[in-house]
């Protein structure tokens, strides 16, 4: 055997036939995500509550062998089933899952006028990330698969009034490297962490319009930019593909521009 290390090219499709799933897939994040595996030679499966966001990605995609749209409710446990039955049924395989859903408002009520039925319908991201793992491993499991987790910068820093979605998305991120080393080697577990991402352009027909950005939000970021869905959609697919990221699992993935490096001080 040669010692010389191997010059092994890239992968141009590092995707390839493998069946990925994007809970909130429909819409902003989740649909960039969709769209990068789409473009990796993959194929999406989306859940989402909005029908009419889900059935509009089928109709531009116009890719209608590699990708599918179900309604999916992922605080329902038979609903999350029904999702993952279909994703089997139609392709027979699961390679991938990306749990991406959740409710995308931070800010709450202050703690002491928070209802514990609003403090848990805000822990949806957690709760659906454990419901969407839980029946979908058997099928990751046999085909060493990956799961990405989208959680937030919120889960390592925060502002007022928003003690629900930072336990959600920092319960995101402790869930990832626990499940890694349950999950693991047959399943690698990783994190993605996005900052400020632009989605408005990424929205359902109806309610698509270009984001309304100022200089100024822009020139905080140290990367000269907001984010856009598929800055978080690209590394989506790396931690999806084990050509690519094979080495990396219970990892959480900071993606914002640099802004949670950047010094505060006014």
């Amino acid at each position: 055997m040669s010692l010389i290390p191997e010059l092994v090219p890239w992968p141009s499709a590092p995707l390839q036939d493998r069946v990925i799933l994007i809970t909130g897939g429909a819409q902003g994040i989740g649909r960039g995500i969709a769209q990068a595996v789409l473009g990796a030679g993959g194929i999406a499966v989306i859940g989402d509550l909005d029908d009419e966001a889900g059935k509009a990605c089928l109709r531009e995609w116009q890719l209608p062998q590699r990708s599918a749209f179900r309604h999916l409710d992922v605080s329902r446990e038979r609903s999350v089933q029904g999702f993952v039955a279909r994703a089997l049924d139609r392709f027979g395989r699961i390679d991938g899952l990306v749990n991406n859903a959740g409710i995308a408002d931070p800010h709450i009520a202050p703690l002491p006028q928070l209802g514990w039925d609003e403090w848990t319908r805000r822990l949806s991201s957690l709760n659906g990330a454990f419901l969407c793992s839980k029946h979908a491993l058997p099928a990751l499991s046999e085909q060493t698969g990956a799961v990405v987790n989208i959680a937030s910068t919120r889960a390592h820093q925060s502002e007022p009034h928003s003690e629900a979605y930072a336990a959600a998305k920092g319960g995101l991120v402790a869930f990832t490297h626990a499940l890694a080393l349950s999950a693991g080697p047959q399943v690698r577990v990783n994190c993605i962490s996005p900052g400020w991402i632009a989605t408005d352009a990424w929205r359902a027909p109806a309610r698509r319009r270009a984001p309304k950005l100022s200089r100024r939000d822009h020139a905080q970021h140290p990367a000269g930019r907001v984010g856009i869905p598929p800055d978080i959609a690209q590394l989506a697919v790396y931690l999806l593909s084990p050509q690519l990221s094979g080495f990396i699992t219970g990892q959480d993935f900071v993606v914002d521009g640099g802004m949670s490096k950047k010094m505060q001080y006014v």
